[in-house]
């Protein structure tokens, strides 16, 4: 009877069942030990090469829900009411993230491509990737460079606005905005509650979006990172309206104090003011004074939500250091 049970279980083992698995999991171990080798021999290749199949992943996640959200607002009668904040943000950007992407994903579909994209790819993460592909060490840093060429465009837009200030002469908003425009031009920035006196002006002329001259107009597209192709004061309001429809979830969710470290330097970034030397509490206080002036914002008035970057944040230092 011992010989037979050991026949069987010899039999047993020997099952091409049993084969196929030890033989799958011989080639698991070489699978791996060939990984290591790899990444001891090529560790910035297996580097790059990880975070771009994490990044496809975590890029195609948020594309498929890019599609619901798309779906969920044409058909609310709500409209961005209906969106949470990071909803919001993901309809803002993800068609950017697709259209920088798509180069990419259509040449590393082609055969042999990939010794071609990972190279790029690890060259120019900024230009030829997104935000799903970046470390946050690269997060920040392409962050503060895009504010840093934001900031350029500040002055130009500063002296526009001065520009108007003659024409208001016999307005009753005269004394108010020179007083707003004289507080930026020493160096420190008005109260929101002295902006928001001013809101008339950015509802007609001079302000307003229709009134822009095309100077003014081109400042506001480089300040907010927008391109100077076609329909600019219309895509310039749809982005006030997206900044205010985050502003206003925010307030829906419970306020700044809700959100977290990061998210609060995203939104400061987003808001065109550097938040990378500042406290948390100097974040929300900033970003608070924000939504101050966006909460008195309407259709009408969407201009001054643009040139709020300037209005609030201006003559901050985080913002100069990253120029002087």
């Amino acid at each position: 009877m011992i010989l037979i049970h050991d026949h069987q279980t010899s039999e047993k083992r020997k099952s091409p069942k049993n084969v196929k698995q030890l033989a799958l999991s011989r080639y698991m171990e070489l699978v791996k030990s060939y990984e290591k080798v790899l990444e001891k021999k090529f560790p910035t290749a297996m580097h790059v090469y990880r975070i771009f199949m994490v990044g496809i992943k975590e890029f195609y996640r948020d594309m498929k829900y890019y599609f619901r959200i798309h779906r969920k607002l044409t058909t609310s009668p709500r409209g961005f009411e209906c969106l949470t904040r990071k909803e919001i943000e993901l309809y803002h950007q993800m068609p950017k993230d697709m259209i920088r992407v798509a180069p990419m994903l259509i040449l590393s579909t082609l055969p042999f491509a990939n010794y071609i994209v990972f190279p790029l790819v690890y060259l120019f993460p900024r230009h030829l990737l997104c935000h799903h592909f970046w470390t946050l060490q690269q997060r920040m840093e392409f962050a503060m460079e895009t504010q840093r060429k934001k900031l350029y465009n500040y002055k130009p837009v500063f002296r526009c606005l001065q520009a108007q200030l003659d024409t208001l002469q016999g307005r009753a908003e005269h004394n108010n905005w020179g007083y707003v425009l004289g507080l930026l031009g020493s160096g420190v920035h008005p109260k929101p509650e002295d902006i928001v006196k001013s809101i008339h002006l950015f509802r007609g002329d001079p302000y307003h979006l229709a009134y822009l001259y095309p100077g003014h107009v081109k400042g506001l597209l480089r300040m907010h990172s927008m391109h100077m192709g076609w329909r600019r004061r219309h895509r310039l309001a749809e982005r006030a309206q997206i900044l205010h429809e985050m502003d206003m979830a925010i307030e829906r969710e419970g306020g700044l104090s809700n959100l977290s470290q990061e998210e609060l330097r995203m939104a400061c970034f987003l808001r065109g003011l550097n938040p990378i030397t500042m406290k948390r509490e100097d974040m929300v206080y900033w970003l608070s004074q924000w939504m101050s002036v966006s909460k008195v914002v309407d259709s009408s008035s969407l201009s001054l939500l643009l040139h709020c970057p300037i209005l609030l944040g201006y003559n901050q230092p985080s913002n100069w250091i990253l120029i002087h």
